[in-house]
């Protein structure tokens, strides 16, 4: 047989010989407190209470996947979800509770898996549903992939085309990074689980219905993604009127070589269409009729064309076997109200991650990470007229200043399937409110994989 003609079949035998099941499991805890500071007399309706308080956060997530015919495989996540980020006090507020997140007063939020939950009473529902179909590219040699969460073990074509329709997360394939992606073993700030001013589509807990499509070759990767926005900010139920609402994004991956060592680099663009009102309009209602309305007209628009657009740069640099450095940097155009993630216009964000071989605890790791996070003109005009997002508000803002955090954590495993993490946080002017602050915050994650 000639030397193409095996390469051909091996390729044609690659998704055959794939493991026909994967199951995998996950539980997360994150006790996180903060000690009481100053908080320069501001009592607004999403004010980070200064009061010394503790808060509590679980999700647990079964990862169930099939491989089903040539290529193709189904994913189902059950996940259940409860708790509720720090200084968020109990309100006897008239508005609808659903339309605000269970984590208000940072932006950049220090508990990103706070992102996942929708009121403090755990839920248990689907987090994930989605079809994934494999086509090979060409006759290059296949990579080994271990059995993970939705992975199942196998080898797939180095050079392929993979699409994804159902429900996931869109963080699940664009803007990763090795160092700072998954809140729930590496850093915890929302503004290092992806790129800060990325308003990427997902319900109240980071999911969303939609179609992706990656082109992936040895040494870089295309990809773009169709996907529903919520009907309201922070809103659980989506929008399937499609003509008139959703999400695009686009990203380029490419890989490279500095110092001997590869690297990868990301860049990130996204429109999204939905219902939210630009921050100049609400800002006007909200001067003319002294109200923010009930529920407030930023958190549901009255009409569908709102706008948003923005891109990121990601950047990971392996730096051996014993950690590497990142960077993200995004940017959006800050005039239409967020809708789905955080209250971040531009973000810089830059750390590291050092590895435990140094000193013989291989699964051990240390990280360190800087975020810069800041809001456009007309959002900052919002706030100081009193006007309240579903995560911000502190009634007025007179004196902003850029959100700064500071994170350090050190994970250890303690057992095969057990890993424990302290982390700790400074953030300076959270809500962008210079006269407030800082914050020190102080967590331990409990995580069981297997």
């Amino acid at each position: 047989m000639s030397t193409a003609r095996a390469q051909q079949d091996n390729n044609n035998n690659y998704l055959d010989s794939l493991q026909k099941w994967s199951l995998h499991y996950q539980f997360t805890t994150i006790v996180q407190g903060h000690a009481g500071f100053h908080g320069g007399g501001y009592d607004g309706r999403n004010t980070l209470s200064p009061q010394s308080d503790t808060a509590l956060s679980v999700t647990t997530t079964l990862f169930l996947g099939r491989r089903l015919w040539k290529g193709a495989g189904l994913f189902i996540n059950p996940e259940i979800a409860g708790g509720r980020g720090v200084g968020h006090r109990d309100s006897q507020s008239p508005y609808d509770e659903s339309l605000y997140a269970p984590a208000v007063g940072i932006a950049g939020f220090p508990n990103g898996e706070t992102f996942r939950i929708g009121s403090a009473r755990p839920a248990l529902y689907i987090a994930r549903v989605y079809l994934e179909q494999i086509f090979p590219l060409d006759n290059s040699d296949g990579v080994e992939v271990e059995s993970g969460a939705n992975q199942v073990k196998g080898v797939v074509p180095a050079s392929r085309v993979v699409v994804t329709a159902g429900k996931f997360s869109v963080a699940d394939m664009f803007d990763n990074n090795r160092y700072a992606h998954d809140p729930r073993t590496q850093f915890l700030n929302w503004s290092l689980m992806s790129l800060g001013a990325w308003d990427y589509p997902a319900n109240t807990r980071g999911y969303t219905w939609g179609l992706a499509l990656e082109y992936i070759r040895p040494t870089y990767a295309i990809r773009a993604a169709a996907n529903l926005m919520p009907k309201t900010a922070n809103g659980n139920v989506l929008d399937w009127n499609v003509r008139q609402s959703g999400a695009l994004t686009v990203e380029l991956e490419k890989q490279y070589t500095l110092l001997k060592y590869p690297g990868t680099v990301r860049v990130l663009g996204f429109r999204n269409v939905t219902k939210a009102p630009a921050y100049a309009l609400a800002t006007q209602r909200l001067l003319q009729t002294g109200s923010v309305g009930d529920p407030p007209f930023v958190l549901t628009g009255d009409q569908y064309g709102g706008v948003k657009y923005g891109f990121g740069v990601n950047m990971e640099q392996p730096l051996g076997e014993t950690g590497g450095l990142f960077a993200r940097l995004s940017w959006n155009d800050g005039r239409t109200a967020t809708w789905a993630f955080t209250e971040i216009d531009r973000s810089l964000t830059v750390g590291g991650l050092i590895g435990g071989r140094r000193w013989r605890r291989p699964n051990d790791g240390i990280g360190l990470s800087v975020a810069v996070n800041g809001i456009s003109p007309d959002h900052r005009a919002f706030l100081n007229a009193g006007g309240i997002g579903f995560m911000l508000g502190d009634g007025s803002l007179p004196n902003y200043r850029t959100e700064n955090s500071w994170e350090a954590y050190y994970s250890a495993r303690i057992a095969r399937t057990l890993y424990l993490t302290l982390n700790y946080q400074f953030v300076q002017n959270p809500g962008y409110n210079g006269d407030r602050g800082p914050v020190n915050l102080f967590a331990l994650r409990t995580h069981v994989e297997f």
